[in-house]
């Protein structure tokens, strides 16, 4: 059941509305003497550049049942026979909420400046809403400390999907905007307390991910396959929830919060450089985004998307889209394959997908097609489409079929591989002036990877989950030389 779903399914939604023209690449200056090599090398990242890498709560703090923790719905969804391919859980995971101080080491040690990691909703208020549970924060605020304490910025994630089982049972969790006001409340009550060391927020993770997996196609929890109009009404509720975690936080935290979304974006790249593929790719950026990002970033759904989506359209208020439109300081971009490539089409809406040939390459995960170019579509497009100024690529990485040799060491060359392409082409964006400020690898280490439990492995570290030993892999090297580098070594 698992292989047959990929994030191509994340955002299938047909468009109708055109966009402007396509940026120009920078060209070096006339007269430029440089040789030809090096003139055509893109410049370093650059010198402010971000670079982090990422986990999130469930998937490696275990201690699900320790300082009042209530559960999740993923809790109640590894827990039920069948739904875990590998049938475990995360009840432990990485026992990263005892081992925390030894995961801190492991990112100074890679060289990374910043950690974005994920508050356990659950952990704060264990029925959702209500009474806040007194020790509901304590570990964020050790483990935030302790990251200040060795010179690595803290970001954090709202909302990793580990809704809290007691909303989910109470008013069907996504399918309620109690359940958006709710998560306004929380974020208010974070960043409250937070916000005097913690200057970076990120509101939902991959709500194309959690909404239409977990309550659309029931692959993810809580499992649910809601009719196209229920989904959508939910998929409203969500976007809602950002735009009052927004505002929440604007109103409770320090002055200088900056706060965005980080998104799977339905990825686009044109078929090739052309203007008019270009245009097309930018098309169906905006339309295939709609529901989402779109959204959030104009402050309304398109035409295109309404007319799709016809008497199964969401319903909302002006008063509503005021809230989800409210301003991000950036957007975070998770990107790990292309999902559409995109041909210009005489035809409307004015743009086609291509179909994805049989022997087009993946990683060990086979939804994970390798193709490093849309790591500089995605955010070139995302930027142009919606004039955003301050990007973060919030995920990317790959898993590999990883394992110990007998010298004890991971030779991970495939990650390697992934990653050198992959991150020369996001030096290319950076250098032609694409406003990514930051890189996030995903995962700081092997982890609970969702429906596949700990089959897949997506760390530059390797977890042994028996012994809970973590040793680097060779692409933790790689990662520590390019952040050293501050560029992609030839």
């Amino acid at each position: 059941m698992f292989s047959r779903f990929s994030r191509r399914h994340f955002a299938k939604l047909a468009g109708l509305s055109a966009l402007g023209l396509t940026a120009t690449p920078a060209k070096p200056a006339d007269g430029d003497a440089r040789p030809a090599a090096e003139r055509h090398a893109p410049s370093p990242f650059p010198a402010d550049f971000v670079w982090g890498t990422a986990t999130s709560s469930y998937q490696i703090e275990g201690a699900v049942n320790e300082d009042g923790r209530g559960p999740s719905i993923w809790d109640t969804f590894a827990h039920t026979p069948g739904k875990i391919e590998d049938g475990s859980n995360a009840d432990r995971a990485n026992d990263h909420y005892h081992r925390y101080k030894e995961d801190v080491g492991l990112i100074r040690d890679l060289g990374a400046r910043a950690y974005r990691f994920s508050i356990a909703w659950p952990r704060v208020f264990p029925d959702g809403s209500g009474a806040a549970n007194p020790k509901g924060l304590d570990f964020y605020n050790r483990l935030v400390d302790e990251l200040l304490k060795n010179g690595i910025e803290p970001y954090a994630t709202l909302y990793h999907w580990d809704l809290p089982q007691a909303l989910q049972d109470r008013v069907g969790g996504w399918q309620s905007s109690d359940t958006s006001k709710a998560f306004g409340d929380y974020a208010g009550y974070v960043a409250e307390r937070l916000s005097d060391r913690v200057r970076n927020i990120f509101t939902l993770n991959e709500a194309g991910r959690f909404l239409n997996f977990g309550y659309g196609w029931g692959v993810d929890a809580p499992g649910l396959k809601l009719p196209l109009g229920e989904l959508n009404q939910a998929r409203h509720n969500v976007v809602l929830a950002h735009g009052l975690a927004v505002q929440a936080i604007r109103a409770s935290a320090r002055a200088g919060i900056r706060v965005g979304p980080a998104e799977n974006i339905a990825a686009c790249v044109p078929a090739f450089d052309t203007p008019e593929h270009v245009r097309a790719a930018e098309m169906a950026t905006r339309e295939l985004n709609a529901g989402f990002l779109g959204v959030i970033l104009e402050g309304k759904y398109t035409d295109g998307f309404l007319e799709y989506n016809g008497k199964d359209a969401p319903k909302f208020t002006a008063e509503e889209l005021k809230i989800i439109g409210a301003k991000n300081d950036f957007v975070g971009l998770n990107i790990y394959a292309p999902q559409f490539y995109i041909a210009a089409s005489d035809k409307k809406p004015g743009w086609s997908v291509l179909p994805l040939p049989a022997s087009f390459p993946h990683m060990k995960s086979e939804w994970l097609h390798v193709g490093p170019e849309v790591i500089y579509w995605a955010p070139r497009l995302a930027a142009k489409v919606w004039n955003i100024d301050t990007i973060y690529i919030s995920e990317n990485g790959t898993s590999s079929d990883d394992k110990l040799r007998a010298d004890g060491q991971v030779y991970d060359l495939d990650r390697i591989m992934y990653l050198r392409n992959y991150l020369a082409q996001l030096q290319r964006a950076t250098s032609e002036g694409v406003p990514v400020k930051g890189y996030f690898l995903w995962s700081l280490m092997d982890n609970f990877e969702w429906i596949f439990g700990f089959s897949q492995r997506f760390g530059v570290y390797h977890v042994d989950f028996e012994t809970q030993a973590r040793v680097p892999k060779l692409s933790a090297s790689f990662f520590r030389d390019v952040v050293a580098r501050n560029a992609i070594g030839v």
